[in-house]
C-alpha cells in the first residue's frame, strides 16, 4: 500500500466524521490492515511508500528497534509499523529529525513524560494548521492566476 492508498484511507476515514476527530478515527488512520504477524523491510517500505534505506536509517538513528529473524532479516512487528506511520506522518508535516528523536526519546522514557510529549504535539499542531493556511492562501492564489489565464480554476 504506498502513500496514496495511505491518504486515500486516511481521507476517507475524515470523511466519516461530524465534528471533532474522535479517538477512533485516529486510531484507524495508523491502522496497517488486518495482517498483525512481522512483515520484512521491502514490505513496510512498500506499505509506507518510503525507501528501506530510509527504514535503515530510522533504525539507526534510535526511532524505531527492529527485531531480526534466524537469518538476521528485518523483521518490523506491527507495533514498530504503526510507530513508522506515526513517523512518516510527522516527518511529512515537517516535524524535524531531532524533535522526532527527542519525542521517540521521551515516549520510551514512559509515562512520566506525557506532559512534555503533549507540548511538542501541541506545538507541531500549531505549526501544521499555520501551514494549511499558508498553503489556502497559496492554492487561491494559483487558482486565481490559472482563471486569469483562461483555465478552470478548481479542477
Amino acid at each position: 500500500m504506498a502513500t496514496e492508498d495511505l491518504m486515500a484511507k486516511a481521507l476517507a476515514a475524515l470523511g466519516e466524521v461530524d465534528g471533532p476527530m474522535s479517538v477512533e478515527v485516529i486510531h484507524r488512520l495508523v491502522d496497517t490492515g488486518d495482517d498483525t504477524g512481522p512483515m520484512n523491510i521491502a514490505e513496510v517500505a512498500d506499505l509506507l511508500d518510503i525507501s528501506p534505506h530510509t527504514l535503515r536509517y530510522y533504525e539507526r538513528v534510535g526511532l524505531v528497534e527492529v527485531d531480526r529473524d534466524s537469518s538476521g532479516h528485518r523483521l518490523y512487528r506491527p507495533e514498530t509499523v504503526r510507530r513508522l506511520v506515526f513517523l512518516t506522518r510527522m516527518r511529512l508535516s515537517g516535524m524535524a529529525m531531532r524533535d522526532l528523536q527527542h519525542y521517540i526519546a521521551l515516549v520510551d522514557d514512559g509515562e512520566a513524560t506525557v506532559p512534555e510529549r503533549l507540548d511538542m504535539l501541541l506545538e507541531h499542531r500549531d505549526t501544521i494548521r499555520r501551514q494549511i493556511k499558508e498553503l489556502t492562501l497559496s492554492l487561491a492564489a494559483t487558482e486565481y492566476k490559472i482563471a486569469t489565464y483562461g483555465g478552470r480554476a478548481g479542477d
